[in-house]
Formats: structure tokens, sequence, C-alpha cells
């Protein structure tokens, strides 16, 4: 599979979403499961947007070297908020903050981020949804099964998306994809600064996507739009596109940074104390 065909994947750490490649509009395809051109990476396909299978992410940059992703961990921190779209985004970033952990095949950490995932759970008023999940997660991990832990990762996110649009509550679920979007985002360019080369920087290429989370925001209520973190991430998107738009011929070293640069800042946003 090239590495243009893997950044679908890397988009969407916590199945975030990302538009159809030419090949995959071209076929037609609004439905079930896309097979990539050149490999047999899955995607559920959902009102023509593609949703990348998570537990593949991280995969792709260790094809592509070998990173330390001890190095790459954030601590995860339990919010006192009462902010529904605070804690949204928070739930997406500390499932994003799961995969990394998974990577690096850290016990403890695991652990932790599923004892914070029942916390946020509940927080949200949907624990009764995701507690069979998240227990799942901390006996896999009692048992040092980390492809188990991938995959039930993987249904989390699928559960509390579903669960918040059958509860009609949209910007919810879409925070959760913003949040888990911008701490993977974060984490692979971290990783790609490290250690940087072309085909690795190009991972990061994902205008398309981002385009897409910037018209998710503008069809928010006006009420979400105008909250203080969805402003500040719309226009952190704004800018992350346009170094991406500029580096269609190649990130540059500078580039990659500027972008985990936002995403920190946005994150720091996201998990204040204020």
């Amino acid at each position: 599979m090239t590495t243009r065909s893997f950044s679908l994947l890397v988009a969407a750490v916590l199945g975030l979403s990302a538009l159809p490649s030419r090949s995959q509009a071209a076929a037609g395809s609004n439905a079930g499961v896309v097979v990539l051109e050149n490999g047999k990476v899955p995607f559920d396909v959902v009102s023509e947007v593609v949703v990348p299978v998570p537990s593949e992410i991280f995969s792709v940059l260790d094809k592509l070297g070998e990173p330390n992703w001890h190095q790459e961990e954030r601590p995860v921190q339990n919010p006192t908020t009462p902010d529904r779209v605070r804690l949204a985004l928070i739930f997406g970033s500390v499932v994003a903050e799961g995969f990394v952990a998974v990577q690096a095949q850290d016990k403890k950490a695991v652990e932790d981020i599923g004892r914070e995932v029942i916390d946020l759970s509940q927080k949200l008023g949907i624990n009764k949804t995701v507690l069979p999940h998240a227990q799942a997660i901390l006996d896999a991990a009692d048992r040092n099964q980390w492809t188990s832990i991938r995959a039930e990762f993987d249904r989390t996110q699928k559960t509390v998306r579903e669960k918040m649009d059958t509860m009609k509550d949209a910007p919810l679920s879409q925070s959760v994809s913003l949040g888990g979007w911008l701490r993977g985002t974060a984490a692979v360019t971290s990783v790609v600064g490290k250690n940087y080369s072309a085909d690795r920087a190009e991972l990061l290429f994902q205008p398309e996507l981002v385009k897409h989370f910037e018209g998710q925001i503008a069809k928010m209520p006006a009420e979400t739009r105008k909250h203080p973190t969805i402003k500040a991430i719309s226009a952190g998107l704004k800018e992350i596109r346009q170094i991406m738009e500029k580096s269609a011929d190649g990130f540059k070293v500078e580039s990659v940074s500027r972008i985990g640069v936002i995403c920190n800042e946005l994150l720091g946003k996201i998990n204040s104390t204020k």
C-alpha cells in the first residue's frame, strides 16, 4: 500500500472521518467495507464518509521505522469540568491516548485510561453503554492481550458515537472525533519530527479531512459553534488546512512542527482546568 493511501488511516485515530479517495468515489461505494486498491485495509463507509479502522493506524508508522511510543505517551487527567462539549473532546483524546499506550505496550497506562474512560462515560451519561468495553479493556490489559485491547478501543469509539447519535447529540459525537484526531495528529507529528523523512511526513497530508471537520463545525448549532474551545479548534483547523494545502509537493520539517504545535495548543485548551 502506498504511503498516501495510508495517510487516510493515520487521519483517523478513534475512527475519525476521512473523505473517500478518487478511486473509491469512482467506484460509487457508500456503505459497508471498502478495500484499498493496493491492500486490504477495512473501512466503514457511512453517508459517503470513509471511517478508517483505528487499530491499523499506528502500525503504519511502525512500517516506516520503529518509533519509541513510550516517549509519545501523555498522562491522562481526571477532568473537573461539567462542560459536556469539553468532556466529549476529552473523551476522544483519552481514547486516542489509549492507542498510543497500546503501541507502547504500557499495561499501567492502558489500565489508567480504561478507568478514565469509565469515569468520563459516567459524566457524559453513557456509562451503561461504555462499561462493558472499558471492563474488557481492563481484563485484556491484565492478560497483556494487546490485539484484544486495540479491538476493544475500536468498539468503544464506535459505540459512543452510535449512542450519541441515537441521543440526537451530533455535536458531542463530532467533538469526540475532533478530540481524538487532535491527539492522534499530535502523536504523529511528534514521531515524524523525531525521524523526519518525506514518506513519513506524507502521512500528514489530510486537507480534505480537515475541510470535513470544518464543515461539521459549521453545521453545529450556533451555541456550540460559539463555544470558546470549538472556536479555537475551528481557527486551528483553518491554519492546519492551509499548511497542508501548501505542502502538496511535500512537507518541510517546519510545517510538521507547526501542525504539532497547533494540535498540542488545542489539546491544552481542551484539558484546561479553567
